[in-house]
């Protein structure tokens, strides 16, 4: 029996692909300092690896300044060192279970290879989305070989699923712009 194409599935899996984007577009540094800044940063503890936010309370006292306040004064070095080697261009400063993080501004060399790790991050969006667009064409395919559509009920779900497609990727191309943006801003 061959499958019909869940229309409804193939927009949560494209819209998943734009909220792992989102996610990626949050860890992005753009001179200013935020919390989600830190959350792909892990910290090898109590022989595994756990991610900052597990380890101590991060926040943001100032635009350009990120504080961790670690739980355990044992990790306090494992944090620091974590972050120092998280390749993120921060300089943390420990002072007894505090861990002070300047965030610098950016320079104008740095700001275009945040905008070229965005483009990747986006790029990997778009072929999220048309490898979901690929599986919904597959299995429509597959419906009208078993039966299950006409040939031009087959024209349709193709189209259907290649204006969903146009749409998703039309959403990663804006928000790609709006990060691109905010982090020439100056």
């Amino acid at each position: 029996m061959a499958e019909e194409v869940d229309m409804k599935d193939l927009d949560r899996r494209m819209n998943g692909a734009q909220e792992v984007l989102e996610k990626e577009f949050s860890g992005l540094r753009t001179g200013r300092a935020s919390t989600n800044l830190l959350e792909h940063v892990v910290v090898e503890v109590y022989g595994s690896k756990m991610p900052v936010s597990q380890l101590g309370t991060v926040s943001v006292p100032e635009p350009r300044l990120l504080t961790i306040q670690v739980w355990d004064a044992a990790n306090t070095k494992a944090v620091e060192k974590a972050i120092a080697n998280a390749g993120l261009g921060l300089n943390p400063q420990p002072s007894g279970t505090l861990i002070r993080v300047p965030v610098p501004g950016l320079t104008e060399e740095r700001r275009n290879e945040l905008c070229k790790v965005a483009a990747k991050y986006a790029e990997q969006a778009r072929i999220a989305v048309r490898n979901v667009r690929r599986e919904g064409m597959d299995v429509a395919k597959k419906s009208q070989k078993g039966g299950v559509v006409s040939e031009d009920e087959l024209k349709k779900l193709e189209q259907e699923i290649q204006r969903m497609t146009d749409n998703w990727v039309g959403k990663i191309d804006t928000m790609l712009s709006e990060k691109e943006q905010e982090i020439k801003q100056v």
